[in-house]
């Protein structure tokens, strides 16, 4: 798929190559894992090219290296470095990531006795953040609140969550919906424009606090909407 065809949601097919920037650590290899599950091309970007090939060797049907080659050779890249390596890792992509619809999944939280904390951005969000960063890409905020653990728990058939997906362009947020929506039991939802995306990624400091007090993987489900792409039956 070509950079021009990126925001065309009918061009979602097989063919589209996923780029996950970061995707070494838990959430970027279970999202690798399910999206070559669901017949696409997927990399994984590591800051040091040989452990990215080393972790894609133990996966099926994903391939390994630096973050530059990754965000080169795809059609759609998904930002899951750590929060401090957030700006750094973006800035230094800027150009390779031209023309292309970048997803940012990042949540910037702190962690103490209490257990965590959403961080001030002052760009309002880790999205907003690098949408400041890419002025030539077209930044959505999608899978922040989906269990690394279930991602990876080769045992699930399926992951029962919603997924939000924000952003300002509507074309590019109903392809990542489209995205999300491949992975059985999720389902891609409109969740508004990328300057709400602030609330998204803190709300994962709650889902947090739920896990630790109900030993569970919380995700979310919005209610009394079906007309949404890939809903699931």
């Amino acid at each position: 798929m070509t950079n021009a065809a990126a925001n065309d949601v009918s061009t979602v097919t097989e063919s589209t190559h996923i780029g996950i920037i970061g995707g070494t650590g838990e959430q970027g290899r279970g999202l690798a894992r399910r999206f070559a599950d669901a017949g696409f091309a997927v990399t994984i970007g590591s800051r040091d090219a040989q452990r990215a090939e080393d972790v894609a060797a133990d996966m099926t049907g994903i391939e390994g290296s630096d973050n530059r080659t990754c965000a080169d050779q795809c059609d759609v890249a998904i930002i899951a470095v750590p929060w401090a390596a957030h700006a750094d890792t973006v800035a230094e992509l800027a150009g390779v990531l031209a023309g292309k619809i970048v997803v940012d999944c990042v949540n910037p939280l702190g962690f103490d006795s209490s257990g965590a904390f959403a961080l001030a951005v002052p760009e309002g969000s880790a999205a907003a953040q690098a949408a400041s960063l890419l002025p030539d890409s077209t930044v959505v905020a999608a899978f922040h609140h989906v269990s690394a653990v279930l991602l990876l728990d080769e045992s699930l058939d399926r992951i029962d969550t919603d997924v939000l997906v924000l952003g300002d362009d509507r074309a590019a947020t109903d392809l990542v919906s489209a995205l999300a929506s491949s992975i059985p039991g999720v389902r891609g939802v409109y969740g508004g424009k990328l300057r709400n995306a602030g609330q998204v990624e803190a709300f994962t400091a709650n889902l947090i606090s739920m896990n630790r007090r109900f030993k569970a993987h919380t995700g979310i489900r919005v209610t009394d909407i079906d007309d949404v792409i890939g809903a699931p039956s």
